[in-house]
């Protein structure tokens, strides 16, 4: 698509699918899989395509609470600098918005800024598929995936003149959706390297706040070297989110699950442990080291993963799409799979990489360190069996 060498033709052809599709004729082609489904969802909703569609705009003072509230306030800085000073120049509108949507931040060419305004594509807006229709920030958040769509590919008639480019961006630390980053401009004016622009300032987005996470595992690190010089037994030190600061004793753990107070953790190489409070902090040490055998179990559309030791068995209850992964990580055995190989097999194809590292990286905030990377696998000490049951 945005190497199209006649946008103008594509877009006439687009308006022409849309039409059809949308009235219940036979379309010249069908549309991308992707926009079909979108399509689909929008009808089911009963979204008028004719209509300009709420856009639910927030009052000043909600727009900067949820501003301060958002951890992309942290990086709205280096997100301006790769992708706005050819905003004007290039025609396009730099947007950025929070997890729910909402536009949260808008730069760019002042003209295009008034045809936005116009469609109601501003600072406090909501800009979901549920409220505007196909758009590439809220087809992004339905999909977990980046998307470009171009003219008659949104749903609403009022966005054809427009082409959108969006990525989810997430929080490396805990896997958490933080907001999306998009692209937006006339639809004749798509250049074919906005995709990868997108692509590049999520990048360094995320490589901001992994910067500043490994930040604060220095500062953990130097407050628990008094506690690491005079240990006599294996223990870690982790933040809040399981990533570890320090070891000592055992090697080779970057991550263990979140720890919570009272509540045992299961680490390979230590065995079943109960986290202890520490500032900024836990100190994870082993009751008895030994090797981890967990059994899941699956049925009626749940699952739990459960390692039995002594009277207490250590559960932890699974997501169906964490289960899914880790039942794939359990059939590939110890060579392990890319994202990309994840993403063909849970979604069909390889397009959906960004949401498969996000899942893994929320699924290590609970199973930790059961589950290893680079490729993704089941960690060398722990042997899993898989458990189906049909009612």
């Amino acid at each position: 698509m945005a190497t199209s060498p006649d946008l103008a033709a594509l877009a006439r052809d687009l308006v022409r699918i849309h039409d059809a599709v949308l009235t219940g004729a036979t379309p010249p082609q069908q549309p991308r899989a992707l926009v079909a489904r979108s399509w689909s969802r929008m009808l089911d909703l009963g979204l008028d395509p004719s209509a300009r569609n709420d856009r639910n705009p927030l009052t000043p003072a909600e727009l900067e609470a949820r501003r301060r509230r958002s951890r992309l306030s942290l990086v709205i800085e280096e997100l301006r600098l790769v992708l706005a000073s050819a905003a004007d120049a290039s025609r396009y509108l730099v947007v950025v918005t929070d997890a729910d949507g909402v536009v949260l931040w808008r730069d760019g060419s002042a003209a295009v800024r008034r045809h936005a305004d116009r469609l109601g594509f501003a600072e406090g807006a909501t800009w979901t598929e549920g409220t505007v229709g196909t758009n590439a920030i809220g087809t992004a958040l339905a999909e977990a995936a980046p998307v470009q769509l171009f003219s008659a590919e949104h749903f609403e008639s009022a966005q054809h003149p427009w082409y959108c480019t969006a990525a989810p961006v997430h929080d490396p630390a805990d896997g958490s959706l933080l907001g999306v980053v998009d692209v937006s401009g006339p639809a004749l004016s798509l250049h074919p390297t906005v995709r990868a622009l997108v692509t590049t300032a999520v990048r360094l987005a995320e490589a901001q706040l992994w910067r500043r996470h490994e930040e604060r595992l220095d500062d953990l690190r130097r407050a628990a070297a008094p506690l690491l010089g005079g240990a006599n037994g294996p223990l870690l030190v982790v933040d809040d989110h399981g990533w570890v600061a320090a070891e000592h004793g055992v090697s080779g753990r970057d991550r263990i699950e979140a720890p919570q107070a009272e509540r045992t953790v299961a680490v390979p190489g230590l065995g079943l442990c109960v986290p202890e409070r520490l500032h900024g902090g836990w100190l994870i040490r082993p009751s008895a080291p030994q090797q981890l055998t967990a059994r899941l179990e699956r049925g009626a559309g749940q699952a739990t993963l459960v390692i039995h030791h002594g009277e207490e068995p250590w559960v932890r209850t699974l997501t169906p799409r964490h289960a899914d992964i880790l039942t794939l990580l359990v059939a590939v055995g110890p060579s392990g799979a890319t994202a990309a190989d994840l993403s063909r097999s849970l979604f069909g194809d390889g397009d959906h990489e960004v949401s498969v590292r996000a899942e893994i990286s929320r699924m290590r905030r609970t199973l930790g360190a059961l589950v290893a990377t680079n490729p993704y696998r089941i960690r060398d000490g722990v042997e899993v069996s898989v458990v189906t049951s049909a009612e």
